[in-house]
């Protein structure tokens, strides 16, 4: 039988580390334009016992977020050993385009995906590259298309790629702000001929909430009553937004496994979005007691969010490169492991894929 099989992956994490400590010299304004008389340090401090979220790291003035992509990508093609004019698509999954530094606009022509296309030196013209804009889920949403196209016949060997600047679009005086952070992180996806029980993708589930849900993250203007009203940054309705993930998530990682035919039980592994500590520990421990299960295995979710915070479309691939390379410590992988990606992000829109090692 064919499956699509991941044969290479690669990341690339920014230079420029940002502590929390950098954050205690801001002064926070609410949604109202009010500020928030909680002494900074004090605000900080109840972020990271929220997100679990220490540091993240930021592109360099001079790299942006195509620039990120093209160095994942090549360490994905590296790793897979496969020769680039060979790839059928590159799929990038963005939000804002590159945002130059110092800049408030995003330049999305060409696409990202034509300049990593560029970048990466691909003379082949029926390598299509395109981009994908479906949140935060984007990479997996990737996956997901490619193992379609795959299946369609019209397509063998797929570079998809997920990469994000948020640093650019950030509201320095909103404490979701701290949440954000750059990266990329890539794979080569190819549809090969397996064993029954051999590597690739065995399911996918995708949802999507437009109603009210479209609006949970948005584009608003700074909470600094001062700021210029034409300048929009990143906003984002906390709490409906924990509320639409513990609620929904759990239940499109269930159908995930259910299509797949997979045992909750024989999982190794749960990549999930990073976004927030306790959010992700709490759709786990949902989707566990979705099969009757209260206690949920300590070693099942890495988490990257620590460390590199929330760079969106990145987190994914980012995660499972360092796990898949054994620079997570805590956290292996073998031949035969069954794992699950699942996101959740703007839109809002969810996404799930069952994947044997």
């Amino acid at each position: 039988m064919n499956r699509s099989v991941i044969t290479g992956t690669g990341c690339m994490i920014p230079p420029e580390i940002k502590s929390n400590r950098d954050f205690t010299i801001h002064n926070f304004y609410a949604e109202d334009q009010s500020r928030i008389a909680a002494p900074p340090q004090e605000i900080v401090e109840k972020f990271r016992m929220i997100t679990g979220i220490a540091e993240r790291r930021y592109a360099p003035a001079d790299m942006n977020s195509s620039d990120l992509a093209i160095t994942a990508a090549k360490a994905a093609i590296q790793d897979s050993k496969v020769d680039p004019e060979s790839l059928d698509q590159i799929i990038v999954a963005q939000n804002f385009g590159n945002v130059i530094k110092h800049t408030i606009q995003s330049d999305g022509v060409p696409s990202l995906a034509s300049r990593i296309k560029h970048g990466l030196g691909i003379r082949n013209p029926n390598c299509i590259p395109y981009d994908i804009i479906f949140g935060c889920p984007g990479w997996v949403q990737g996956l997901i298309q490619a193992d379609a196209f795959f299946k369609a016949g019209v397509a063998k060997k797929c570079l998809v790629i997920g990469t994000e600047t948020l640093s650019r679009v950030l509201d320095m005086y909103d404490r979701d702000s701290m949440i954000f952070s750059d990266g990329a992180g890539a794979c080569v996806l190819e549809y090969k001929e397996v064993p029954e029980n051999g590597s690739g993708i065995l399911g996918a589930s995708v949802q999507s909430h437009a109603g009210e849900e479209a609006n949970y993250i948005y584009m608003g203007k700074s909470n600094f009553p001062d700021s210029d009203p034409r300048i929009r940054y990143i906003k984002m309705k906390g709490r409906k937004v924990y509320e639409y993930a513990i609620k929904h998530v759990p239940q499109a990682m269930k159908d995930c496994l259910d299509k797949s035919g997979v045992d909750i039980r024989d999982l190794t592994k749960i990549f999930i979005h990073q976004a927030n500590e306790k959010m992700d520990e709490g759709i786990i421990r949902n989707l566990y007691k979705l099969y009757g299960i209260n206690e949920v295995p300590e070693d099942i979710m890495p988490m990257s969010i620590h460390w590199l915070g929330n760079s969106s479309v990145a987190t994914i691939p980012t995660l499972y490169d360092l796990v898949r390379k054994g620079r997570e410590t805590n956290h292996q992988l073998q031949s035969g492991d069954i794992v699950l990606f699942a996101s959740v992000g703007a839109g809002m829109n969810i996404n799930a894929v069952c994947y044997r090692v």
